[in-house]
Parts: C-alpha cells; sequence; structure tokens
C-alpha cells in the first residue's frame, strides 16, 4: 500500500478496526498516548499541504495517518489491523484524483467508519451542502488557520467518542443478555412487554413459582433494580 512518506513509522497502521493493539515497547507507550489522545486518517494527494497538516496535528499530541490517494485508505480499511484504542477521525480533501472526497463518502455509507471533516479550496455551495447531507460532521475552505483545523478536528473527534461510548454500551448490553438462559430471557422480555406473572405463566406454561424465579434471576444477571429500568434496558435491546 502507497502512504504518504511523512507518515512515522510507529504511526504506520492500515485504518482502523475494533480489535485493540497491545503496547508492547517504551514506544508504544508514546504511540499509544497520541492514539488515546485522538488519531487522524488524513487523506490529501497534495504532499505539501499533507504534510503541513500532519506536522500540526502531531505538534498537537494526535496520532496522524497519511494517504495520498482515497484508494489507499480503503485498501487499508479493508486490512482492519489491530490498532491502539481512542477517538478517530478522518479529514479529506474534496477534489483528488480517481475517488474525490463526495464519491469517498458515498462508498463509506453503512460502513463502521470515523466522523469526517472535508475540506477544498474549490468547492461549490451544492458540494459542501452535498457533503454535510451525507453526515459530514464539517466542512473546511481552504486557505484555513490552525485554529480553525483542531476546531474541527476536536469536533469530529468528540463526535467518535460517542459513537466508540454507544458501541460498547451496545456490547455490554449484548453480553448481559447472552448471560440469561432461554427461559430468563423469555420471562423478561414478557415482563417488559407489561405481561403480569399470570399471564406470562399462562404463555409459557410453566408454574408461578417458576416465572418468579426466572423474573429475579434474570433481573440480578442484567443488573436492574426496577420496572423503570427493565423498560430503559428493554428500549436498548429492541424488546
Amino acid at each position: 500500500m502507497d502512504t504518504s512518506t511523512s507518515t512515522l513509522p510507529d504511526e504506520r497502521r492500515p485504518a482502523h478496526s475494533g480489535a485493540p493493539r497491545r503496547i508492547v515497547t517504551v514506544a508504544d507507550e508514546a504511540v499509544a498516548a497520541r492514539y488515546a489522545r485522538g488519531c487522524v486518517f488524513l487523506i490529501d494527494d497534495d504532499a505539501d499541504v499533507q504534510s503541513a497538516l500532519a506536522a500540526r496535528l502531531r505538534f498537537e499530541g494526535y496520532a496522524v495517518q497519511t494517504f495520498s490517494l482515497a484508494r489507499h485508505y480503503l485498501e487499508a480499511l479493508d486490512l482492519a489491523e489491530p490498532s491502539f484504542p481512542g477517538p478517530c477521525c478522518l479529514l479529506c480533501d474534496l477534489r483528488m484524483p480517481e475517488i474525490d472526497g463526495l464519491a469517498l463518502q458515498r462508498q463509506l455509507q453503512g460502513r463502521d467508519v470515523p466522523p469526517m471533516v472535508l475540506m477544498s479550496g474549490q468547492s461549490l455551495p451544492q458540494d459542501v451542502v452535498s457533503a454535510f447531507h451525507a453526515g459530514a460532521v464539517d466542512f473546511l475552505i481552504k486557505p484555513f488557520g490552525s485554529d480553525e483545523l483542531l476546531v474541527s478536528v476536536a469536533k469530529a473527534l468528540s463526535a467518535s467518542e460517542v459513537q466508540r461510548a454507544g458501541v460498547q454500551r451496545q456490547l455490554a448490553v449484548a453480553a448481559l443478555v447472552s448471560s440469561l438462559t432461554d427461559k430468563e430471557l423469555k420471562v423478561i422480555q414478557r415482563v417488559a412487554q407489561g405481561q403480569t406473572n399470570p399471564e406470562i405463566m399462562v404463555s409459557l406454561e410453566i408454574a408461578l413459582r417458576t416465572v418468579k424465579l426466572h423474573r429475579q434471576r434474570a433481573m440480578e444477571k442484567l443488573g436492574l433494580d426496577s420496572a423503570a429500568a427493565l423498560g430503559r434496558f428493554a428500549q436498548e435491546c429492541g424488546w
């Protein structure tokens, strides 16, 4: 894969994935600290602009992965190799050969990708509108200052943190649900749907005492202590 030479050797990682990379060396600790602050995937075919932006972002303590073409980023994304955890965002030029920024946005629709900031010096009003409609966090008009750059990146990384928190919560909820037995799950789902214990007894054809036991155990396993808490949990699960 051809990436820009401005990418530091210890930062050169395929885009991102859910798999965490372990800290092994002292150098890894320094790189991991940058990723914890935030990683910016920078795509720009202008080597001078790319180098200047990467240098400014690294000065702020961010990890930066650089790509001269959107195709290179997509290739790295498909590799999905382990990376240090932390928020991340995509900073992409609009006007590029092969695949431009808007086309990249379209190709990334439906994929687990970081929030995107687009930038351009030759953008039309409809380009900006299209970018925001497709989910861009911000749009920078070149030439822009360091303050504008850092505000946009911070905004995108904040959105990434929200995404990561949501994913972690989904995983936690899934783990809790998977800890239930089949009968406990059936009982607690019916409780969440408003059925009474006698109604559940009839629908599942089990003893009332058994319904109460499964209900109690399910609530304990899920860490819930009230009907309101169960209602919120049920919404998260889509019951």
